[in-house]
């Protein structure tokens, strides 16, 4: 998921703008999704002659590590420190036009209507049958204007999706006073500076006249950083403080350059799939698919208060009735004895005969020391402390479920 994540010229600001595991598991999700030449990031080059290893992500070449710093020794640092993440692989998205809340409302079951501007929701896309097509980082700027970040994995599902809605929304009374435009935001960079405490606060704020304090976890601005004017939002994928911060192509470069400066190190994917699992946030293609509904996911929170018996939504009938009889399975965590649990384990009843979920996600925590996952399991069987069995390598070891996140989050909320 997404964590959070422009218009050309928006309220007298100038600019376009405007909000994944070990290399094992990263190779069983969106590693090598999509078809033909890897696409490449405004940064590619960039990483390159840092030393990173790229590797094939979500139809990209990202970098998994750099030089001779590890995955672990990376996780580590942004625990303690602060790091920076190219996320420039993600699809940012414009949406505009008089009907855009009443568009993105229908597209998704968040309440946007009452979200104040320059505010940012975790919410999903749904199918019909109210499977998530997509999470997604919604931002809104006025009723009329918002920024949209979707996961490259999703790429060509997703814009397909958006220019079939968008035609089919424009040429209906629902868009009778005002027709939606989508833009796309090709090329443009999206970066990511995380760390602990007030690390990654500090070393922005060195940059910039403007007070990072007025910026609370899920709220943005356009921010002037050493003379780029940026947008920048508070929040990240990692469970630590941070920032996400979109940049016009012709300026990545030289702001990712700006950014990387000591004491902050350049960190890949592998670290950035054990500091999400950690904060207990889902992957795409892992946790998250078209079989599987918010409420399942254990994202009924993204799904406003109101629309719950209005709905309203794509989906909201299979939804609304998982929400009133509760669905067959859950999402949950788990800590696993032994060896990590690993996508597509299975998860069992504790004597060993009864199967009861499966693993989406595993690895070895390097902030615990332990191994934790995540996956869904049988309802009724879903409870904190419950005592499970995990079949790994052929052989069941003990589990239990575990509230998520694994760790305390660091979120700056003012």
């Amino acid at each position: 998921m997404p964590v959070l994540r422009v218009l050309s010229v928006l309220r007298g600001r100038t600019g376009t703008f405007l909000s994944k595991g070990p290399i094992r598991q990263l190779g069983r999700g969106y590693a090598s999704s999509a078809e033909g030449p890897l696409r490449k990031t405004g940064l590619y080059d960039f990483h390159v002659h840092r030393g990173a290893k790229m590797v094939p992500f979500a139809g990209y070449s990202m970098p998994l590590t750099y030089a001779d710093v590890g995955q672990i020794a990376s996780h580590n640092y942004v625990r303690k420190n602060v790091g920076i993440f190219d996320v420039g692989h993600m699809v940012q998205s414009n949406f505009r036009g008089k009907t855009a809340t009443e568009f993105l409302e229908w597209l998704t079951p968040s309440s946007l209507a009452s979200l104040k501007p320059y505010s940012s929701t975790l919410s999903v896309l749904l199918n019909e049958k109210g499977g998530i097509i997509d999470d997604t980082i919604v931002t809104k700027h006025a009723s009329d204007a918002f920024y949209v970040v979707t996961n490259a994995g999703r790429r060509d599902r997703d814009l397909a999706w958006f220019k079939e809605k968008v035609e089919e929304w424009n040429s209906s009374d629902k868009g009778k006073d005002g027709p939606v435009e989508h833009e796309v935001l090709e090329d443009w960079g999206l970066v990511a500076l995380q760390g602990k405490g007030p690390e990654a606060a500090s070393y922005l704020q060195s940059l910039t006249s403007f007070d990072l304090k007025q910026l609370t976890f899920g709220t943005s601005a356009f921010v002037p950083i050493e003379g780029f004017n940026l947008h920048v939002a508070r929040g990240g994928y990692t469970g630590e403080d941070g920032f996400e911060i979109s940049i016009p192509p012709s300026q990545t470069v030289e702001v990712a350059t700006l950014l990387s400066k000591p004491p902050v190190e350049l960190i890949g994917l592998g670290a950035r799939d054990s500091l999400r699992l950690e904060a207990g946030m889902c992957l795409y293609g892992n946790d998250l698919d078209e079989t599987t509904t918010p409420v399942e996911a254990g994202l009924s929170w993204v799904i406003g208060k109101g629309r719950r018996e209005k709905g309203g939504f794509i989906g909201s009938e299979v939804v609304q009735q998982q929400l009133k009889e509760g669905p067959s399975r859950r999402r949950v965590g788990l800590v696993v004895e032994g060896a990590p649990a690993r996508q597509g384990a299975k998860i069992f009843s504790p004597s060993g005969k009864e199967e009861l979920g499966v693993v989406t996600s595993g690895i070895p925590s390097p902030t615990l020391g332990k191994n934790i996952a995540m996956g869904y399991i049988k309802s009724g069987w879903h409870k904190k402390g419950t005592e499970v069995e995990v079949e790994v390598r052929k052989q069941l070891r003990k589990a239990v479920l575990t509230p998520m996140p694994f760790i305390k989050p660091n979120y700056w909320r003012g």
